[in-house]
């Protein structure tokens, strides 16, 4: 029955036939910002997969036309799996709902939507869609619909977090309290025909909180009712006030003051009324009670001035609880609010560290293959949490080699043919967007033939069939795959009338496969038959593929051959021997070379640029663009429960509606995050405080971990200053009600001075930080008031010091000068009674003439409860203090009620009763009964809020506890997706793509008008590579090449290298360049010459450190590696192609020119063009002539070769600023 007050769980989703239109997500402002970002990018993995089985059977032209009929039935539907039918209360914030399923059956899909509706209307306390008394931050009911309420996650999170608890405690305490006084009534031995008010009020009163109760214990019950079980709850303990009040013997004027303060304060605390509300409640409670009590005692009294003081200093009991009520009430409504936005954030940072994994796992499979990936992975996280963090250490002198050796696959190499031409004739955008397209599609080939495409070389593109899983078809699928890129670029041809074609090699054998270097990872593949196989692309024939006998023979008969004659067009072929051959397409007829370079009429025209009509041609392909799932948050997981890293597939759904998707994504990802908020939710209400937790003692609320409750304790807590000015205001106030009904005695004066000077020290000690911080100028004296300021906020002793101090003082000057007070104070008082009012009046004035100072002893007792209420106004000092604190004042009280000072009060007592008809006033009348029972409901009430406090301030650091972790997990993986992304692309072009403002429409390119480019290679290297059983099948060898790269690599780590730019490595061969950080344009041109040329000078430092790194590595491994090295200048332009493996790379006449200055150089040195040495010898750098050399697709070129003897270290001072 105690549902939500002992235990949550979810209720069992049962179907609910509506209109699934209205199945739409609720919002949760918190999560806005993350919920956004889903909408800048709406492709959903399952959306273009589904929307692919449709349209990829389609024309160009009918796929335009067709309408999207995917997103919606996406957003709708939802595994059957989703909610289960009964969920724990301690469900993980970690555990993510499965995802959505495309491959439900129809009505499974629709049932599931509703059942997904019905689950979240029913937790937001909606039904049949209008609400008559709905959860709200105060209790505000009347809110029908749901978009009236635009937060209802909080109000629905506030509702049974803390005012259901609050309430159902308070109906215990009240209950509780009938209960006593019928105890009390029935031990003392009254008349019950005296007392008939009494013996009806209490009975019927209890039984109406009963049932309450039990209707409040109904969570749906509670949901709809809330206002209504508030104002019941109110109106009968003010009108059991007004019983009390005119029942059981005489009135006085501070008759009930004690319950009406209560009420004051429980409406504030307790009920669960809005601000406003609240205010009303006790302005009209506490103001009603005056008016009566005025009203009464006016009709009769004739001397009016001890009733005015009585009067006044119930209105100043009544301003206190006000005070400290709404006090309590704001500071409590801020904490809770702080606790669920912690909680909000705790249940994202989740969701985005999964993101961030996700996301993470993307980009480093784009660049390595899984097995590899996993290794690297833990590698980088290692460098990222320190060097000395775990026990991944490298105990040797090498660094890591990931290679792996694997047999039995094919090799394709591909080469576009007449593309160096067309690429001059192209602008960077068409360029950059033209390779994107071509090597997409490419990519796409491969994946339809279970190829995995290892790196993109200028216009050269290589795959490997049979990696990293053995396939026995591995040589069927590189030739498959062969002859459908030459189809494509025929299709191309044929289209756009541009003179291209595709030449194809092909080779089987074995391979050595992995990553080598520190940084600018690239898969790569190494081995005698990986150089055979690239032989044979180079030796092949346009248009056809190429492939050797061991290849044909894998081939078992699946293709028809003839002869290639490959060892006629490339020596390499030739001295090994090599038999090639041709394949024959299937599906064509073969073609003569002259067909293929016949003119032909296409759908563009001629009088377009050849590079223009390539382009729109190539547009219809529509290959998705590098990093377009960069930012995607697509389905936390799939249909098996696992996280999603489905690579998003090709732009072919470009003619997706993308408002229906966005709609559809935003929804879905709406109700997923809304699912588990309300099932943390579920967790955390405050009943769980009462029940076993892993992380919270159930009695003593410490937490279990002593490292955590320490730091607990050691929170700052700048708030102290406020708590002690709230107890100084109690404390005021008590000082005004006594001085208003006390006898003026020269201790009163005393005590109270002494005390407010120690309470002013207090305050000033705290607030003295604030205001010498916010002063300008700041003397050296005040300094300490300053330190002190700041050691109270942040150390816990001296908090609890003056917090024991201040209520202490409190506590007791509350009842001190009931000590001091003598015997004439014999208390009289007027006193009102419906029947013989004159009579009454009339014969007190004869037993005691004198009239003043008689009414003081109800007031102290009164005094004692604003005493255990200051103690309350600490709320976040620890519990267990505040316990003992009170505690140990009622107590004390209660000692001095019933014993030390329990004369004066019987003697009150018969002093108000010597004239009645009754012989002793009833339970409800009599001060010691009723003092003692309001001293313990009022420690009761404080303790049960102490307690409820401290749970939700423990629960609060909690949460940003594990919010501070997580968001240090997800800090670690940023920098692992940055250093990822640093490590496919140069760092300005990688903090492109992670801008959330970027459109992945669009490709990036970038034209450099001065770049400097470098290969540097180690020809010697070819000959040093063997395999055999002695080195592992070359695996040893490269070991060592590993090492030469890693220790390149590393030299760009130092700050005179950190404009030098790494590339790529091709075999043994290292390409960098330098300028691709600098500015461009206008900005550029305005620089100083020596300024502009710079880079080159740094390009030619790096290569001769890389001679320096060669010359270290061999003298330790008993080598003789020599560095050929060719450098040159000029325009390039940079971008980034490839969808499944996003490569950054440089192109132009600037980076060929440069390859064949290495190609083309001597062993040992560096050898530029022309123009390069020019700008050389104005840096200070020596370089003589080679002569004229013949360079293939250049000509002639007379080239320079720079001295590499001289340092550059004392000319550099020349041209550095």
């Amino acid at each position: 029955m105690l549902r939500s007050t002992l235990g949550a769980f979810l209720p069992p989703l049962q179907p609910v036939h509506t209109d699934s239109a209205s199945a739409s997500a609720f919002s949760c402002p918190h999560l806005k910002d993350f919920g956004e970002e889903v909408e800048k990018e709406p492709k959903d993995d399952l959306e273009l997969q589904s929307s692919h089985l449709r349209v990829s059977n389609r024309s160009n032209n009918n796929r335009r036309r067709e309408p999207n009929n995917c997103s919606s039935s996406v957003g709708e539907s939802t595994n059957s799996s989703a909610v289960p039918a009964s969920s724990s209360s301690s469900s993980s914030t970690s555990g993510f709902p499965p995802s959505f399923s495309l491959l439900s059956a129809p009505r499974s899909m629709w049932q599931e939507a509703i059942r997904r509706k019905h689950y979240l209307l029913d937790r937001a306390g909606v039904s049949g869609g209008v609400q008559k008394g709905e959860c709200g931050v105060g209790g505000g009911g009347g809110q029908g619909k749901r978009n009236r309420s635009p937060d209802w996650l909080y109000e629905s999170y506030y509702c049974m977090s803390q005012q259901h608890p609050l309430i159902v405690f308070l109906l215990l305490i009240v209950m509780g309290a009938c209960l006593a006084l019928l105890t009390v009534f029935f031990a003392s031995g009254l008349n019950i025909a005296d007392h008939v008010a009494f013996v009806i009020t209490v009975p019927t009163a209890l039984a109406i909180f009963l049932a309450v109760f039990v209707l409040v214990c109904i969570e749906s019950i509670f949901k709809k009712l809330l206002r209504v079980f508030s104002l019941v709850i109110w109106a009968c303990l003010v009108a059991m006030g007004y019983l009390f009040m005119f029942s059981g013997g005489i009135i006085c004027p501070w008759d009930q003051v004690s319950f009406f303060l209560f009420i004051v304060f429980v409406v504030y605390t307790m009920l669960p009324f809005s601000v406003r509300d609240a205010v009303i409640a006790s302005v009209l409670t506490s103001a009603s009670h005056t008016i009566v009590l005025s009203v009464c005692m006016s009709s009769t009294a004739k001397h009016m001035e001890p009733i005015v003081w009585q009067i006044l200093a119930n209105v100043i009991i009544f301003l206190c609880g006000n005070m400290a009520g709404a006090y309590h009430k704001h500071l409590m409504e801020l904490a809770l609010k702080q606790t669920y936005e912690d909680t909000c954030n705790c249940i994202k940072s989740p969701i985005k560290l999964e993101f961030e994994k996700r996301q993470q796992e993307r980009l480093l499979l784009s660049l390595l293959p899984a097995h590899i990936a996993r290794v690297m992975k833990a590698e980088i996280i290692q460098r990222l949490k320190g060097p000395n963090f775990g026990q991944m250490e490298n105990t040797n002198n090498f660094h890591n080699l990931y290679v792996q050796r694997h047999t039995n696959v094919s090799i394709l190499y591909a080469d576009i043919v007449g593309f160096t031409q067309l690429a001059t004739d192209c602008s960077p955008g068409e360029l950059v967007h033209t390779l994107n397209e071509l090597f997409g599609k490419f990519d796409q080939i491969a994946k339809e033939n279970e190829c995995m495409r290892i790196k993109i070389l200028g216009d050269c593109y290589y795959c490997v069939s049979g990696l990293p899983e053995s396939l026995p078809n591995h040589a069927k699928n590189c030739v498959k795959m062969g002859l459908d890129m030459c189809e494509a670029i025929k299709k191309v041809r044929d289209a756009t009338g541009v003179d291209i074609n595709m030449r194809v090699g092909v080779h089987s054998g074995n391979v050595l496969c992995g990553v080598i270097g520190l940084q600018k990872w690239q898969y790569d593949v190494w081995s005698h038959d990986v150089t055979l196989a690239n032989h044979m692309e180079a030796g092949g024939v346009p248009g056809r593929v190429h492939i050797t006998s061991v290849t044909l023979e894998h081939l078992n008969g699946s293709y028809k051959v003839e002869d290639g004659e490959g060892q006629e067009r490339d020596p390499y072929l030739k001295e090994h021997g090599v038999l090639t051959y041709l394949v024959i397409n299937p599906k064509v007829e073969r073609l003569s070379p002259q067909h293929h370079y016949r003119s032909r009429n296409t759908p563009y025209g001629t009088k377009m640029r050849a590079s223009v009509r390539m382009t729109r041609y190539l547009e219809s392909w529509g290959a998705a663009k590098p990093f377009a799932n960069l930012h995607h948050r697509d389905s936390m997981t799939n249909e098996n429960g696992k996280i999603n890293t489905t690579d998003v597939p090709l732009g072919q759904y470009h003619f997706q509606r993308r408002s229906e998707r966005t709609k559809s994504q935003k929804k879905r990802f709406e109700e997923e995050l809304n699912e588990r908020m309300i099932r943390t939710f579920d967790g955390i209400n405050s009943q769980k405080q009462w029940l076993k937790s892993e992380d919270i003692q159930r009695i003593s609320l410490f937490f279990h971990n002593k490292s955590l409750e320490k730091e607990y304790r050691a929170t700052t807590l700048p708030a102290f200053k406020y708590y002690v000015t709230c107890a100084c205001l109690i404390f005021f106030c008590i000082f005004i009600v006594q001085i208003l009904v006390l006898p003026k005695t020269t201790i009163l004066g005393i005590s109270f001075g002494m005390a407010f000077l120690i309470l002013s020290l207090i305050l000033f000690i705290c607030f003295m930080g604030h205001f010498l911080h916010c002063s300008k100028s700041t003397s050296a004296s005040w300094m300490w008031l300053l330190r002190s300021s700041v050691i109270i906020a942040n150390k816990p002793w001296p908090r609890i010091t003056l917090t024991m101090t201040t209520t202490a003082l409190i506590l007791i000057m509350a009842v001190f000068n009931m000590f001091f007070l003598g015997d004439n104070a014999v208390p009289q008082d007027p006193v009102y009674n419906s029947s013989n009012e004159s009579q009454i009046y009339q014969n007190r004035q004869q037993v005691n003439p004198n009239g003043k100072n008689n009414f003081y002893l109800p007031y102290l007792i009164y005094s004692c409860i604003l005493g255990l209420i200051s103690c309350s106004v600490f709320l976040r000092i620890n519990y267990e203090l505040k316990m003992i604190i009170m505690l140990a004042a009622v107590v004390v009280y209660n000692v001095i009620i019933l014993q030390t000072h329990a004369s004066l009060l019987d003697d009150y007592s018969r002093f108000l009763y010597e004239t009645e008809s009754l012989d002793r006033p009833g339970v409800l009348k009599d001060l010691k009964t009723m003092g003692s029972i309001s001293l313990f409901i009022f420690f009761i009430t404080l303790l049960v809020l102490a307690r409820q406090n401290e749970y939700y301030c423990r629960l609060d650091f909690l949460w940003k506890n594990k919010f501070k972790k997580e968001c240090e997990e997800i800090e670690t993986m940023e920098n692992l997706n940055r250093v990822l992304l640093e490590n496919v692309l140069p760092a300005h072009v990688a903090e492109h793509f992670l801008a959330r403002n970027w459109k992945n429409e669009d490709l990036y390119h970038q034209s450099y008008d001065l770049v400097c480019v470098m290969f540097a290679s180690i020809p010697d290297f070819k000959e040093f590579y063997t395999e055999s059983d002695v080195n592992k099948e070359g695996l040893e060898c490269l070991r060592l090449l590993n090492e030469i790269i890693a220790d390149f690599d590393e030299l760009l780590s130092k700050p005179k290298f950190s404009g030098v730019e790494k590339i790529k490595t091709i075999g043994s061969t290292y390409m960098a360049a330098t300028g691709l950080n600098a500015s461009s344009g206008s900005e550029y041109a305005s620089q100083e010459l020596d300024r502009q040329y710079m880079h080159i000078g740094t390009m030619v430092e790096f290569a001769f450190a890389l001679v320096g790194k060669l010359d270290i590595i061999n003298k330790h491994s008993f080598n003789d590696f020599k560095l050929r090295v060719g450098i040159n200048h000029g325009p390039v332009i940079a971008g980034v192609i490839g969808a499944q493996k996003p490569q950054y790379d440089i192109w132009g006449n600037t980076v060929n020119v440069a390859s064949r200055m290495d190609s083309t150089g001597v062993l040992g040195k560096i050898q530029v063009t022309e123009e390069t040495s020019r700008i050389l010898l104005t840096l200070g750098y020596m370089c003589s002539c080679r002569g004229i050399i013949n360079v293939k697709g250049k000509g002639e070129l007379q080239t320079y070769f720079v001295h590499t003897e001289m340092s550059r270290s004392l000319s550099q001072g020349n041209v550095m600023p």
